[in-house]
């Protein structure tokens, strides 16, 4: 078998990953942006949080949902550069990379950073 030179790495984010940010970022959008909608009773300690702030310190909150979409835009453009640095050419698997990092931070930029790091040429 070939081996690959990195120029079409990609690799998925753990499900773990995937279920959690998607659950956690809907919950804070839900929060945000329906404060009245949200059933605080049924989600414990986490509802009790989530209405006190909705309620004493809602711009905090909303500043807080953009400040989260402002980060992960941020990894992702760092990602590019991850990808640039590797080799990775493919605009297609860049384009992967580059949404997948939207979505789920942190999350999708660890492997990519991982795989830079394992695929570093050694230093003589």
């Amino acid at each position: 078998m070939a081996k690959s030179d990195g120029c079409d790495y990609f690799r998925r984010t753990s499900l773990f990953w995937i279920f959690t940010v998607t659950l956690s970022m809907g919950y804070f959008t839900w929060v945000v942006f329906w404060p009245h909608q949200v059933p605080y009773d049924y989600f414990g300690p986490v509802g009790t949080l989530s209405k006190y702030l909705a309620d004493n310190h809602y711009s905090l909150m909303y500043k807080g949902w953009w400040a989260t979409w402002i980060i992960h835009l941020a990894e992702a453009l760092f990602a590019m550069k991850v990808c640039s640095d590797i080799g990775v050419d493919s605009t297609v698997v860049r384009f992967l990379w580059f949404i997948q990092t939207v979505l789920y931070g942190f999350a999708s930029l660890g492997l990519l950073l991982k795989y830079k790091r394992e695929h570093r040429p050694k230093q003589q």
